[in-house]
């Protein structure tokens, strides 16, 4: 999972909520950004979301931060989930994971588990034809093309981790939300923060929606996200409040 990014001297402290400062990235734009990553504890299944905005977000909370949402925790929050037990792989999972590619974000499409998951989201002739790409492709150097034929929802399916830290890893996966700029307006109306949901890692920072009236274009929100400032999980900062700050 790689080493965490919650160091020490990052490390801070309000109203009972930890967080830890990620810095300030400049935009394009010439917009800056504080980035805050804010801590919470392991979110389960069927957590409101729209709580954990208020027990952990407005403490900190400004006016004009916006919020990145990290899009495994609405996964958990909207139960989005599935588990070994109820997933079964079939023939074409079992027979097309052993030639996915490995990545170092944790466990691929080499997980039949995962693929039989590909296969129900986007269609067996889909996957088969992004397989066939993927294949003709890869000795070229050209990768990721599996995931951009079947679509984000597919590169968002996470979980099945057999050597993760965290125990419900090892037999569930989370399936990214459909209905993302949904869930945002939600948060907004029921909390006031503006809400985007990402589905980030260290490669790609992929915007699944945000809400109505969130603040930053699309440009801005990749350039306060690039470096991924989330993690890669096991740092449990789900949240990150993002704080615009002019030149």
């Amino acid at each position: 999972m790689g080493e965490s990014r919650n160091l020490e001297t990052q490390r801070r402290e309000k109203d009972g909520v930890e967080y830890f400062d990620r810095g300030v990235i400049e935009g394009r734009d010439g917009m800056s950004y504080e980035r805050f990553a804010i801590h919470t504890h392991f979110v389960n299944p069927g957590e409101d979301k729209c709580d954990l905005v208020r027990r952990y977000v407005l403490p900190l909370y400004q006016q004009g931060d916006c919020l990145s949402f990290t899009a495994k925790v609405m996964g958990m929050c909207t139960n989005n989930v599935r588990t070994l037990e109820d997933t079964h792989p079939g023939w074409w999972a079992r027979h097309l994971a052993p030639f996915a590619g490995h990545n170092s974000t944790g466990i691929g499409m080499h997980s039949e588990y995962k693929m039989q998951l590909v296969i129900e989201i986007c269609g067996l002739p889909r996957v088969l034809f992004a397989a066939f790409v993927s294949a003709i492709t890869r000795p070229f150097g050209v990768k990721g093309l599996f995931y951009k034929i079947c679509g984000h929802d597919v590169a968002g399916i996470d979980g099945f981790y057999p050597d993760s830290s965290f125990d419900i890893y090892h037999n569930m996966g989370v399936i990214n939300p459909q209905n993302s700029p949904e869930l945002c307006d939600e948060i907004e109306r029921e909390t006031g923060v503006p809400t985007v949901v990402m589905d980030a890692n260290d490669f790609d920072q992929n915007q699944l929606g945000k809400g109505t009236k969130f603040p930053l274009t699309d440009d801005q929100i990749q350039d306060a996200m690039k470096d991924n400032p989330s993690g890669q999980g096991a740092e449990l900062t789900p949240f990150i409040l993002i704080r615009p700050v002019k030149k």
